[in-house]
Formats: C-alpha cells, sequence, structure tokens
C-alpha cells in the first residue's frame, strides 16, 4: 500500500522514529557493556569486538545497499532495513554467550548498513532543497532523544530485567517504524538508476562519483567529522572518571543527558536556519568553534561541574554542522545516485569512527587527553575549511544536477554549477 498523499511531519515523525530506534540499539551497548559481560561470562577483552563487529558491518553494507536504494526506490530499502532490523533486535532475546551475541550483533549490523543514508536520502528525494534542512534537522534528533530518552531507559531496564530486555523495546519501536513506512510513506517520484545492477558497475559508479572534486572533498569531510567525533567523546568519560572524584557512572550518564538536550534543541534550528541562508557559513562557524572548545576542554574544566557547559556547547556545535551538511550532500548528485553517495560517505563516516577509536587509545595512554583534543581539533577545523572551499553550494530553490554522463555537476533554474 503506498499513499497517493501524507503529511510532511509524518513522514518526518517516521524517519525520526528509525533514527531513535536505531540509535538508541547502538548506543545501549557501552553502558551495559559490563553488565553484557557478567551475564554471559565473557571476557573484557572481548567485549569491544560486540561493537566493532556492528560498525564493520554497517561499513560493508551501507557501500552494497546504496546502488540498491538507487535501483529498486528509497521506501522499499527503508521497508527492508527497518524489518530486518527488527528481526535481528528480537534475536537478542535468544543470546547465550558470546558467540550468540556476536552473531546478533552482526546481523543487527547488516540491517545498519542497509539503512545507512536511507533518511537522508529520502529527504533528499522528497523534499524541496529548501526544506531539507528542516527535515533532515527533525529526523537527525532522533539521535540526540536516543541519547536523552534511549539510554537511561534502557540501563533502568537492563538492571532490572537483563540486559536483552533493552533490545526488546527497541524491537518493538523498530517493528513500529516498519509499520509506518508501509502505510504513510509513499514512494517519491523521482529518476531511478537504470540498466543491471552489477558488483562491478556499483564499483565503477562509486569511482566516478570519487573523481568528481566536489564528491571527493565532501567524502574526505566526512571522514573527518567522525573522526573528529572519536577522538574526542571516546576517552572523555574516562578522562573525567580519573580526574574528578565527583565524575561518578551517573554524572558521566547525566552529563550525555545534557548533552543531548543540547543535540535537541540545536539540530531542528540550525537545520531550518540553513535553509534560509545556506550551509557552508553555518558549518565553517561550527567548526571553528567545536575546535575551539575541544582545544580549550583540558584548560577549563578543572573541576567536574564545569564539564556540563563544555560538553552542552561540544553538541550544539556538533548538532549545528549535521543537519546543514547532510542537506547539502543531497544536492552534490542527481536522484538516481543520491543513495549511492550517502552510503559512500556514511561508510567513510564509519571508517573515521573506527580510525579515531584506535589512534585515541594510544594517545590517551601516552601523551594524555589533551593529545586526544588537539588532534580532534585540528580534524574538525580541516572539515569546516574543506566545506567552505571545495565543496559547492546550490541557491536555495534548486540543486546540483547531473551532466550528460549522469554525473558531472550542472545547472537547474536557480541552482549553482
Amino acid at each position: 500500500m503506498t499513499p497517493e498523499r501524507t503529511r510532511p511531519w509524518v513522514i518526518v515523525f517516521a524517519l525520526w522514529l528509525l533514527v531513535f530506534s536505531s540509535a538508541s540499539q547502538i548506543m545501549i551497548i557501552s553502558p551495559i557493556l559490563p553488565q553484557i559481560g557478567e551475564e554471559l561470562d565473557i571476557a573484557d577483552a572481548a567485549l569491544g569486538t560486540l561493537v566493532s563487529a556492528y560498525a564493520l558491518m554497517v561499513g560493508i553494507f551501507a557501500i552494497i545497499s546504496g546502488p540498491i536504494s538507487d535501483k529498486i526506490g528509497r521506501r522499499r530499502i527503508l521497508l527492508l532495513g527497518t524489518g530486518i532490523m527488527t528481526v535481528a533486535l528480537s534475536m537478542h532475546y535468544f543470546v547465550q554467550g558470546y558467540a550468540s551475541f556476536l552473531a546478533v550483533r552482526i546481523f543487527a549490523g547488516v540491517a545498519g548498513g542497509v539503512l545507512s543514508g536511507a533518511a537522508v536520502s529520502y529527504v533528499g528525494d522528497y523534499f524541496p532543497y529548501n526544506r531539507r534542512g528542516w527535515a533532515t534537522g527533525w529526523i537527525m534528533s532522533g539521535s540526540a532523544f536516543g541519547q536523552i530518552i534511549g539510554i537511561p531507559l534502557g540501563i533502568v531496564i537492563a538492571a532490572r530485567l537483563g540486559i536483552r530486555a533493552p533490545f526488546g523495546v527497541f524491537a518493538l519501536t523498530m517493528a513500529l517504524t516498519w509499520f509506518l513506512i508501509l502505510l504513510k510513506v509513499p514512494q517519491p517520484d523521482v529518476v531511478r538508476s537504470t540498466g543491471p545492477l552489477t558488483a562491478m558497475g556499483a564499483f565503477r559508479d562509486y569511482l566516478a562519483m570519487l573523481r568528481r572534486p566536489e564528491i571527493a572533498w565532501a567524502s574526505a569531510a566526512f571522514f573527518l567529522m567522525f573522526l573528529a567525533i572519536s577522538l574526542y567523546v571516546v576517552y572523555l568519560p574516562t578522562w573525567l572518571e580519573r580526574s574528578f572524584v565527583e565524575a561518578t557512572p551517573n554524572g558521566i550518564a547525566t552529563l550525555f543527558f545534557v548533552g543531548g538536550l543540547a543535540n535537541v534543541f540545536t539540530g531542528p534550528q540550525a537545520g531550518k536556519l540553513s535553509d534560509r541562508i545556506g550551509r557552508k557559513g553555518i558549518i565553517l562557524i561550527a567548526c571553528a568553534g567545536l575546535s575551539v572548545v575541544m582545544l580549550l576542554t583540558t584548560v577549563v574544566v578543572t573541576t567536574f561541574w564545569v564539564a556540563y557547559p563544555v560538553f552542552f556547547m561540544t553538541m550544539v556545535l556538533v548538532a549545528m554542522r549535521i543537519s546543514p551538511f547532510s542537506a547539502l550532500l543531497t544536492a552534490l548528485v542527481n536522484d538516481h545516485r543520491r543513495g549511492s553517495l550517502m552510503s559512500l560517505t556514511v561508510a567513510l563516516g564509519q571508517v573515521g569512527f573506527a580510525v579515531g577509536g584506535a589512534v585515541a587509545g594510544p594517545l590517551f595512554a601516552q601523551r594524555g587527553y589533551a593529545s586526544n583534543t588537539v588532534l580532534g581539533a585540528v580534524s574538525v577545523l580541516g572539515m569546516g575549511l574543506i566545506v567552505w572551499f571545495f565543496i559547492p553550494e546550490p541557491r536555495a530553490s534548486g540543486q546540483l544536477v547531473a551532466g550528460g554522463d549522469g554525473l558531472r555537476a550542472a545547472t537547474e533554474p536557480d541552482a549553482a554549477g
């Protein structure tokens, strides 16, 4: 069933619920990781692989699903991904040890890869360019609501009912997402990819996209964005707990709750503002401000309570970048390449996050947390400069479209080349 007309806010809510459910099931792993190890008798050294295996599968299947999304349509890929994720999260109820838990996280990673970029790609297909910032801002705030609601709820449920229960809750919200998409989210009327879908053809398409300078620079910016977040955030709780006696687990949870509030308040407003005044200026300001906050963190946080306003400001600036940047990316290719582009950038973002996490550990151990903040600041400033100097921005009422070869940037009325 595909409805002929749907109110935009219904579509935004369905995609918001998708992001909320997906983000919550990822974020809940970290705070209950010790409980997972205790209940399932998993050694500390092996617990980290539950996170890395998920990220690896997301990266692999993001690359695979992008061309499929362009071929079969965004609505079908959303139904496929939410369906697989619902089953994967439900299967957490049956885990008995390390092997079975790793298997269901790999399965969930497959679903995460299928869904990666799908919500933003749908926004690019369905909404005009001058409404994409608003829509993307609200949809991506689902991740922040996961931080505010999903993590505390999951921790309480896990403590009372065991580690399997939170995944059951998020399986229910993902199932609701599937029904909303089935009943209320139409397939956008856009041009789809034509011709046979083959692995070699998809590989050539990715290479062709990366040969365009603006696509290559956008991919590098996405990589740096997640690299910087990983460098800064992964060891922030460890540094705080070792530096201040007040930094208890409850205190850290409250810190991330405050950061989630900042994300919720800022993301939709930044997206809406970027619809009016343009994306690039907001992104550059956010990146420059975030680099300063990162550099000053270890200098100004001399008592634990100061970490709250610092982290609040950090999340404000992070949210200021994400919605405008995601909306900007949707205009770099035409409709039948958008899924491939978003999946490519998501995969590179996963690589950036993984690299940041791998580098952050040795830096923290050998040189202290200040070295993490310095490298994170350099990375995020690099992202801002790339966006400002190397990525074109369409005018408010248009978007970049493909040229004769289906890839080269051209112009529509009211669009910049």
